[in-house]
């Protein structure tokens, strides 16, 4: 039987938050209080997978060179591929899919306008850094769901086939100062958008009193976020 793209076999990312006792004293992640209410969590986390889809292929037909096509493509399918697994944990849970989705659907959409660039490479970046960093948070929220969760992490954990996206940013980085300049700048502004969804993404009733309890998590989520720039040469 054929496989397409997106049912091919991938390796896994991790995100890994230290708990009391390891290496380095890391707080131990603790944050369950401030975890969503379970479909909200999974209302979320299945529209953004779209979102990127969405966003990516239309960047496919905004991309002249067919190799970069090829690469936006393999992306693409890895993001619909975790869409349509979540899907499948929502509609295990008798739910439909759908409805969980569509009171997230306003917001997350001004969100990925607000990071769509002017030019395509800036969107590019926008949906490498935004997804990896929202693939994380939503990772360690995972945690907060028990079994459900641990399937939704399952998904998640999955590679996002964006290594050839990394080489075409850095090609273009490397290529001419002025848009390592501009890129930077680019992704500083992405991270405080994607730091607001993700507290949006919390019980933020509960955040003024509990900021400490979610304070480790943002730290790992800025330390993946700034291996992420090393990789294409660009400072966090």
């Amino acid at each position: 039987m054929v496989k397409w793209f997106w049912q091919r076999d991938k390796p896994r990312r991790t995100l890994a938050l230290r708990s009391r006792g390891d290496e380095g004293g890391a707080m131990r992640v603790d944050f369950a209080e401030l975890a969503p209410e379970l479909d909200r969590f999974l209302g979320q986390a299945a529209y953004l997978q779209l979102g990127y889809f969405e966003t990516l292929t239309r960047l496919i037909r905004a991309t002249p060179e067919l190799d970069e096509k090829q690469a936006l493509t393999r992306a693409a399918g890895a993001a619909l591929s975790k869409h349509r697994g979540i899907v499948d944990v929502i509609r295990a849970q008798g739910d439909d899919p759908t409805e969980l989705m569509l009171p997230f659907r306003e917001n997350l959409d001004a969100f990925r306008r607000k990071t769509i660039g002017v030019r395509p490479r800036e969107t590019l970046l926008a949906v490498y850094t935004t997804a990896g960093m929202l693939d994380d948070f939503y990772l360690a929220l995972a945690s907060s769901y028990g079994t459900t969760g641990a399937r939704v992490a399952d998904i998640l954990r999955e590679d996002d086939d964006t290594g050839e996206i990394v080489a075409i940013l850095r090609r273009t980085i490397e290529s001419d100062g002025e848009w390592r300049s501009l890129l930077s700048m680019w992704a500083r502004r992405l991270v405080g958008e994607t730091v607001l969804v993700a507290r949006q993404g919390l019980r933020t009733e509960r955040l003024a009193t509990d900021e400490e309890r979610v304070e480790p998590v943002y730290t790992e989520l800025m330390g993946a976020h700034a291996r992420r720039m090393d990789a294409m040469g660009l400072a966090a």
